[in-house]
């Protein structure tokens, strides 16, 4: 179900440093997060979305939440945008 939010979503971000931009601006809605991703890479975007009570969903792969996005490689962050 995770994987199809991201394939519906009008507009997402891609990468920890643009999430934390997005989180920071007040666009975001939704983080999603892979459970694959190291954990040095995605604890501060974890942490200041739990700061600004924004949902975290997890999911599995970081090769299937990439490919969700239409990009060829693994993405550990993503960020849908309201």
């Amino acid at each position: 179900m995770s994987y199809e939010k991201v394939l519906q979503a009008a507009k997402i971000v891609i990468g920890t440093k643009q999430a934390v931009k997005a989180l920071k601006d007040g666009t975001a809605s939704e983080l999603m997060i892979a459970n694959d991703a190291e954990t040095r890479v995605t604890a501060s975007v974890v942490k200041l979305a739990q700061e600004l009570n924004i949902p975290i969903i997890y999911v599995d792969s970081m090769k299937k939440l990439g490919k969700a996005c239409g990009i060829e490689v693994g993405a550990s962050t993503v960020v849908i945008i309201s």
